[in-house]
Formats: structure tokens, C-alpha cells, sequence
């Protein structure tokens, strides 16, 4: 599978625009970086924002997994699924495809590694736990690791819990602040697999919107981390400077808006790897 840090290049969905100034605040941050960007088609309504659940998963560089999108919270609201196949044919992917039905912010590449939610399996009830697991493993082309659901988001994602760092390093959300007995679950199905980094923040009374701090968004060699004006925040980017010395840690925001709506920056944004742009020939 293509890694985050492989990306060069980030696709954000039309109907974001409807959220100014933060669209165009995106934009600025990956053009000052060097970052390719696009819009994508078919996405003016702004329901169809959460590119990352939608969008196909890269495994190579010219090949693509297009799962199912039809997860259960949305099954009275058909108007949040945007035409995903057609944006993928406009676009001219290479894609295979899968009857599975799979959020693209339940899966974290790990590596040879990938991390989801055990919501997968009730989304999939045609498959054994068993069956799911092969094919999945099959697909990606890597080892799969199940977490609990954090039942308090419904949507059973798996990016505003844990986030890859690099070889067996993770990145998990601050649980021991608000949910000390699911922390224990969670650190028990990781610590089999990686070593567990914890976010940890110097407040009495943490936020409950801190998870937004690790959908952040890796691209390149850069970190982009969804910034709001909460407590948290500045040990949250002294957090991300310290495990990602190597990388530039910029936060983008205000995010309450998006946030609030219950995602952030990584589930706004899709970044593959793609063939650079090219240059525009200097004038004579």
C-alpha cells in the first residue's frame, strides 16, 4: 500500500468551499509547501465534504481499491453519498473493486500493517470474521489489525483514535484522559503489533473535541495538524513536533465548524501519490 508519507499530492472536495476561510487556508498551506492540489468532480454539495470515506484506497501507484460506501449511518440519508464510481472513472483511476463495505478514515496504513475498527465486521455481515479478515489482508497486501469501536463515534473510524507514526510506532488519541477502561482495551489490541505513543495533555478538564488533533493530515514531509482555539492545542503541536522531528508540523484552522459536524482534516482530504505536476515554462 501507498503510505501518507509517499503522498505528494491532495484532493479536497468541492463542496468544502461552502466553508470559508478554511477551504482557501488549505489550499494556501499545500501550495506554500510544494503540495499538488485539485478539486474533486461531482463534489459541489456540500455533504459530500468527508472525501476520505468515499475516496478509493491506493495500493500501487496506477492501482486502486474502490470498496463499497454505504455505511449504516447513512442509510436514511442517501443524499450524503456522492456518485464515488463516477469520480472515480473522471479521474481515470485504475481501480479492482470489492462487495466490502469500507470508511476510508477505518483504515490507517501501517507499513505492511493496517489498522481498522471492529465496526468492519458489522458492516459485512455476509463474511465470517474469519473470511473478512483474508480478503482484507488480500487486498491490501498487509497484515490487518482490529481495535475496538469507540462506540461513543458512531461511525466506527478509525482516524481520530490512532495514526501511524513510522515502523512500529503509533500515535493513540488521549483516552487515559476521559476513558481509562477503553485506553486498556485499546492498548491491548496494539501492543501486540507496535509501540503505543499517547497523547497527553497539561489541562484539568481536556475537551472533548481534542481527537481532532490527530486527524491530521500527512503529506510529503509535512504534518498538517487541524488547529482549534481549545487548551489542548499548543501541547498537541509540541506533541506532534517532538514525534515527527524530521517532518514540518503546521496547523491549519480554526476547525470548530468541521469538527463539530464530527470529523476533521484527515477526513476532509484525500492525498495520493501521482505524477508531479507539470512545470509551467518560464517565460523568455
Amino acid at each position: 500500500m501507498i503510505q501518507d508519507y509517499q503522498t505528494n499530492k491532495v484532493y479536497l472536495a468541492k463542496g468544502l468551499s461552502y466553508y470559508m476561510p478554511l477551504s482557501m487556508l488549505i489550499v494556501e498551506n499545500l501550495k506554500c509547501h510544494g503540495i499538488d492540489f485539485a478539486w474533486l468532480p461531482r463534489t459541489e454539495n456540500d455533504n459530500y465534504i468527508w472525501a476520505r470515506d468515499y475516496m478509493p484506497i491506493q495500493l500501487e501507484k496506477n492501482l486502486f481499491l474502490q470498496y463499497q460506501y454505504n455505511p449504516d449511518y447513512l442509510k436514511r440519508y442517501r443524499g450524503w453519498i456522492p456518485p464515488y464510481k463516477a469520480i472515480c472513472k473522471d479521474l481515470g483511476l485504475n481501480c479492482i473493486t470489492t462487495d466490502i463495505v469500507i470508511d476510508g478514515g477505518n483504515v490507517i496504513q501501517c507499513g505492511n500493517k493496517v489498522i481498522m475498527t471492529d465496526k468492519i465486521f458489522k458492516e459485512n455481515p455476509q463474511y465470517s470474521r474469519e473470511a473478512l479478515v483474508d480478503e482484507l489482508e488480500n487486498l491490501f497486501f498487509a497484515e490487518l489489525v482490529i481495535i475496538p469501536w469507540d462506540r461513543y463515534e458512531m461511525y466506527g473510524h478509525a482516524d481520530g483514535m490512532v495514526r501511524w507514526i513510522d515502523g512500529d510506532r503509533v500515535l493513540m488519541n488521549n483516552y487515559c484522559d476521559f476513558d481509562p477502561s477503553f485506553r486498556k482495551k485499546l492498548v491491548e489490541a496494539l501492543s501486540p503489533h507496535f509501540q503505543v505513543e499517547e497523547l497527553v495533555y497539561n489541562c484539568p478538564r481536556p475537551s472533548k473535541f481534542s481527537w481532532a488533533f490527530l486527524n491530521y493530515l500527512e503529506v510529503k514531509d509535512c504534518i498538517f495538524v487541524p488547529w482549534m482555539p481549545i487548551s489542548e492545542a499548543h501541547d498537541a503541536m509540541s506533541r506532534m513536533n517532538e514525534l515527527f522531528p524530521d517532518k514540518t508540523v503546521k496547523h491549519i484552522g480554526p476547525f470548530e465548524d468541521i469538527v463539530h459536524m464530527g470529523g476533521a482534516l484527515h477526513c476532509v482530504s484525500w492525498n495520493i501519490l501521482a505524477d508531479p505536476a507539470p512545470k509551467l515554462q518560464e517565460e523568455a
